[in-house]
This record gives C-alpha cells, sequence and structure tokens, in this order.
C-alpha cells in the first residue's frame, strides 16, 4: 500500500484528516489511496491512453453484442434486435413480435452479458498474474484456481447435486477454486518463506494431482450422462446462462476489477522491483496478497458459471499491453473490456459454426489461443536470442 507520509505530502489538505476518521484509520487511507489514483491518472498520458483503447473496444463490443442477439437457429432482423436491446435499458419500446422478444430477454440477452462478465474476470485475472510473475506466458490458472473449481464442479456433476439445488454447480466450483488457492498459498509459504517461484511450482503440481482425480471421477462414473455432462463442462460453454448467473457473478466480478485497479499502480512497481517498491512506500506483501485475491475471485466466479474456458487471460491482455503498453492503471480496465469481446465473439462463432448445433466455446478460445501462444512463444525465444 502507499506511504501515507508520501501521499500526504503531495496532498497537504488532507493531513490534517489523518488518523481522525471515526471508523478508524482504514477508511482513510483507502480515500487517500483512491484520490492519489485519480491525482496521477489525470497528469499523466494514462487517461488519454485508456480513452483511446476503450473508445473503439467499446464500439466494437455494441456492434457485436448486436450481431450476437440477432444469430442463431432464429434469425432476428438487426432493427428488431436494436430495439429490444435498447428496450431493455429503458429507451424506447419496441415492435417485435413476442417470440423475438422472448428469445432475446430470456435467452440471448442473458448469455452475451454473462459472456462479457466472464471475459472480463478472466481477462483482468491474466493482466494482473502477467504482472505478478512478471511474465507474459501467465495466465488466470496458473496457479490450480481454474482446476480447483472443474474439480468442484465435477464432484457436484457426480453426485447429482445440481439435481437438488439450481445453483450447487457453481457454487461447489467456486469452492473449489477457493480451495485451491488456500492450499496452493499454504504449501508455497511452509518453511516460513513465501515466495512467487513457491506459488507457480505449488500451483503446477497441485493443478496436476487435481486434473488426476477428474479424470478418475470421469472415468469411473457409470453414468453416462453425467459423465457427458463433465465432459461439456469441462470444455466450457455458456449455453444455460440465466439472469441468476448474472445477478451472483457480475458484482463479484466487480468487486476484483475495483481492488485490481485500486492497486495498479503498486503493480507497476512491484513489475520493477519489490526493493524499489517498498523503497516508494508499497506494502509489498500486502498488495500482492491482495493482487492474487482478487485475480482468483474472478477467476473462480467466470469458472463456477462458464466452465474451464482457456487462453481468454492469456490473449486479451498480452495482445493489449503490444498495443498500449504495461502501465496497468490502463492496461487492467482495457483488459475487462478487450477479454468480454473476445469471449463474446467466441462464443457467437460457437453458436453458429454448426447451427442448430452448438461447439463448446472453450473449443474455439483454444482454436484460436494455442496457434498465438506458438507465436508468443517463438516471439520471446527471438527476442531473448537477440539480447
Amino acid at each position: 500500500m502507499f506511504s501515507l507520509r508520501t501521499v500526504s505530502s503531495r496532498a497537504p489538505h488532507l493531513r490534517s484528516r489523518r488518523g481522525k476518521s471515526r471508523t478508524g484509520r482504514w477508511p482513510v487511507r483507502l480515500r487517500l489511496r483512491w484520490l492519489r489514483s485519480i491525482s496521477h491518472l489525470s497528469n499523466s498520458p494514462v487517461l488519454v491512453k485508456l480513452a483511446a483503447g476503450a473508445v473503439p473496444l467499446i464500439v466494437v463490443g455494441l456492434g457485436l453484442a448486436i450481431l450476437a442477439a440477432g444469430v442463431g437457429p432464429y434469425t432476428i432482423p438487426p432493427s428488431h434486435s436494436v430495439g429490444l436491446l435498447l428496450e431493455q435499458i429503458g429507451f424506447g419500446e419496441s415492435s417485435a413480435p413476442q417470440t423475438e422478444r422472448a428469445i432475446i430477454e430470456t435467452i440471448r440477452l442473458p448469455r452475451i452479458l454473462l459472456a462479457l462478465t466472464v471475459g472480463a474476470a478472466l481477462g483482468v485475472s491474466g493482466a494482473v498474474m502477467q504482472g505478478l510473475f512478471r511474465n507474459p506466458m501467465a495466465d488466470p490458472g496458473i496457479i490450480g484456481v481454474s482446476t480447483g473449481g472443474a474439480l468442484g464442479a465435477v464432484i457436484a456433476i457426480a453426485l447429482g447435486l445440481q439435481t437438488v439445488f439450481a445453483l450447487a454447480l457453481p457454487g461447489m466450483a467456486f469452492v473449489g477454486a477457493a480451495a485451491a488457492l488456500a492450499l496452493v498459498y499454504v504449501v508455497a509459504s511452509l518453511g516460513g518463506r513465501f515466495s512467487m517461484a513457491a506459488l507457480l511450482l505449488a500451483g503446477v503440481a497441485l493443478s496436476a494431482f487435481m486434473a488426476a482425480i477428474i479424470s478418475a471421477i470421469i472415468l469411473f462414473t457409470s453414468d453416462l450422462q453425467a459423465q457427458r455432462e463433465m465432459l461439456f463442462w469441462l470444455a466450457g460453454g455458456l449455453g444455460a446462462s440465466t439472469w441468476t448467473d448474472i445477478r451472483i457473478s457480475a458484482p463479484l466480478v466487480l468487486i476484483g476489477i475495483a481492488v485490481a485497479v485500486l492497486f495498479s499502480r503498486d503493480l507497476n512497481l512491484l513489475m520493477v522491483s519489490e526493493d524499489e517498491a517498498k523503497a516508494l512506500g508499497v506494502r509489498v506483501v500486502l498488495t500482492r496478497n491482495l493482487l492474487l485475491l482478487a485475480a482468483s475471485l474472478i477467476t473462480g466466479t467466470a469458472v463456477a458459471f462458464s466452465g474451464a474456458i482457456a487462453f481468454v487471460g492469456l490473449i486479451a491482455p498480452h495482445t493489449l499491453r503490444l498495443l498500449i503498453g504495461a502501465d496497468h492503471r490502463a492496461l487492467i480496465p482495457l483488459s475487462a473490456i478487450g477479454g468480454g469481446i473476445f469471449l463474446l465473439a467466441a462464443d457467437t462463432l460457437a453458436r453458429v459454426a454448426i447451427a442448430p448445433a452448438e461447439i463448446p466455446v472453450g473449443v474455439v478460445t483454444a482454436l484460436v489461443g494455442a496457434p498465438f501462444f506458438v507465436l508468443l512463444l517463438a516471439r520471446n525465444k527471438a527476442r531473448a536470442s537477440m539480447l
């Protein structure tokens, strides 16, 4: 966390309020942190960079949302799609037929919003993980959170819990993701010394172990329908999206993104050096733990409601980093928008490629992401050979 001494020296009018909050010093510190973040943003090219990136992305996202609302087994004209979408946010009243209204309101709009929510979560989580590990090839599942969520979901399907309680599947997936994070952190802290390298190794080992358990459960499940559900869920999909999913997932994702944005300047300093970050007033351990928790929270939420979707958290932040640079004050918000757009595009393609059947969206992201990963690997290798 930023040093209050540094903040108060830059904002003398805040000095007299330091430590005088009725609710304790933490609200004051958070207000100071937020004010300092805003002042740095307004006095730098970051705001220009953020606006320059956000405007075209939002335009593309709106166009893609209109397209996604209209295409599918039942095609809806663009004029009706736009009218119905505007009606949903309180602008006018559409004259579209009742059938089209029902399709948009109950099926396609929840799916569009969930794709944007999950994509934003994975994009931000990927940006944070790449910053913390100082590795452009890091992704949200690097410490085993995604595999933990997958294990929780597979256990729920094997036990038939989703037939008892509608939210049992995402609930168990979230619990599995949280348990994986806690276990990885404990293992990485053994011996009294925590390091990001130990966290990475613990995550890889735990992911392999949980993947083996998942394979065993699928192999020994006698119910063929349950096996099919497990495999389809592991491939990732947004076909069962509901408004309840949005109401639960969106607040959790927004909280995680807000924490990541709040600590984005600290993450810039951590990427340079932990010693330099300490010298500049950053509370390294607290900042690192909060960023890890935020990234894991939104990753677990994404996995809980969409299954294991790969490569979104790798492609979106890395592509934007190439375009706007590595300043996380701009990169994190833009990764949220870019991740949502990428997943919405992949889901739209998954719906129409072999209509009326669907391809799991995780298959589409993998088909795009695997070649991207190879190119990224080759690019980094070529850069290393030039040094």
